[in-house]
């Protein structure tokens, strides 16, 4: 199992916009590098990538949540 990990502090999102579908979901298929979600600081935003390829196993984090650098955004079974 690798652990995608907040690079920064912020809010976290799983999808580009409120109107848009997440980038990803629980047991989707993830390649090392795909944006899974994105962190809001100051009104800016950085996408969190997935740092392993397998399967999203589940987010750690509920979308809007606060995260610190460090805090498990989400579990990937890798492949």
């Amino acid at each position: 199992m690798a652990e995608i990990q907040s690079p920064l502090p912020g809010v976290f999102y799983r999808s580009p916009s409120p109107d848009k579908d997440p980038f990803v979901q629980d047991g989707d298929p993830v390649e090392t590098g795909q944006v899974i979600g994105l962190i809001e600081v100051m009104k800016q935003f950085s996408e969190v990538r997935s740092d392993a390829a397998g399967t999203l196993r589940a987010f750690e984090v509920e979308d809007g949540d606060m995260v610190n650098p460090g805090d498990v955004i989400a579990v990937v079974a890798e492949s």
